[in-house]
């Protein structure tokens, strides 16, 4: 905006991101291919106002967030509700779960997905405990979420868009990265419709 000679504040820019973020987060994820059938889920906790939320996240085996949800438990009752939010929105059974030590997992896998594989180790997990960091730092950059509201409808949006602008650089040379990079920040003009704009 800068470039074009306009004057805006944080404010303003705020409110484009709540406004226009999730639909341009929901136009990237259509246009992705099929996410993989080995989900990886795991939850942290999240602080707002003080009291403790559970951030439920859903990767599968390429890295790629599928679902994420903001609750205050991580009992078997948020586990079902995570499983069910997740199903509907991918509409396709995958093939393996694999989730950490937390019991709430086994019941919602048994009475939700019983015919899908679970294996359940921290160590088998790193794919999702690492998806965890990009929201670790927008979490500390903008001093914390004020509402569980506010937590989810960013997050939403912010695990779309943030992924597709984050290739694996350490699988990639120089030259592939300004490729991906070039393609990508393509994609991002058709979605946002800059060129229309411009």
């Amino acid at each position: 905006m800068l470039v074009r000679g306009v004057v805006i504040s944080y404010e303003t820019i705020r409110r484009w991101c709540a406004k226009f973020g999730q639909a341009y987060a929901n136009r990237l994820r259509r246009r992705r291919p099929r996410p993989g059938d080995k989900w990886h889920l795991d939850e942290v906790f999240v602080k707002i106002n003080g009291t403790i939320h559970y951030l439920w996240r859903a990767v599968d085996q390429h890295g790629n967030v599928l679902d994420v949800l903001v609750q205050p438990r991580r009992n078997a009752t948020a586990a079902k509700r995570f499983f069910r939010k997740l199903l509907k929105g991918l509409q396709y059974v995958p093939r393996v779960i694999v989730t950490d030590g937390l019991s709430s997992y086994q019941v919602a896998h048994r009475e939700i997905v019983p015919s899908v594989q679970h294996r359940r180790s921290k160590y088998l997990n790193n794919r999702a405990e690492n998806s965890h960091q990009p929201t670790r730092q927008r979490e500390r950059a903008m001093k914390r979420f004020t509402s569980v509201r506010h937590a989810q409808r960013f997050l939403s949006a912010f695990s779309g868009i943030s992924a597709h602008f984050r290739p694996r650089r350490h699988r990639l040379s120089a030259t592939q990265w300004r490729t991906v990079i070039d393609e990508r920040f393509a994609v991002w003009r058709e979605v946002t419709a800059l060129d229309a704009a411009a």
